[in-house]
């Protein structure tokens, strides 16, 4: 397996998991939205908000942020939409870029104005890992979505989304 195939891969898994958090957070309804489900709110913000970044710094692009952590988070209708067009982009993304571009060393500045310099590569793997740790503290903040949040591995990913690899 290459480099971009196993990417590509974890980017449809960040997806799909995504996807099962932001449902279990909405099901919570009105009345579940606690101080901790303002915090998980803001932790995902967070997530969101680096995956921004690191999706500008990828395409050389500049960005507007100018911190990777906000004390008031979108809504979370809003949020859910920002982080599922991102997921979006990132699997397009990991589907076509080339070895060569996943070798590319990219210059870019940190939100706190220092310098930085990252493979492509080693952007994406970024992105997924960071991604992966904030979801767990999700599942932390609010035991009540225990059951998406358990099934937050990759390999139960691989076995939902390819039923022939479970035997």
């Amino acid at each position: 397996m290459s480099a971009q195939t196993l990417l590509n891969s974890l980017f449809r898994y960040k997806a799909s998991i995504d996807e099962e958090l932001l449902d279990a957070l909405s099901a919570l309804g009105e009345e579940g939205r606690s101080d901790a489900f303002s915090s998980a709110l803001r932790v995902l913000n967070h997530a969101h908000l680096v995956d921004r970044i690191f999706a500008a710094n990828l395409q050389r692009e500049v960005h507007d942020y100018t911190a990777s952590w906000s004390s008031v988070a979108p809504p979370l209708a809003q949020l859910s939409a920002d982080i599922r067009e991102t997921d979006r982009w990132y699997v397009d993304y990991t589907s076509r870029i080339t070895p060569d571009e996943m070798e590319e060393v990219v210059d870019f500045t940190f939100t706190d104005g220092g310098r930085g310099r990252m493979s492509r590569e080693e952007m994406l793997a970024h992105v997924a890992t960071h991604a992966g740790y904030h979801r767990g503290e999700v599942g932390r903040l609010l035991p009540e979505i225990e059951n998406a949040a358990m099934r937050d591995v990759f390999a139960g990913y691989l076995h939902r989304a390819e039923p022939s690899r479970r035997q």
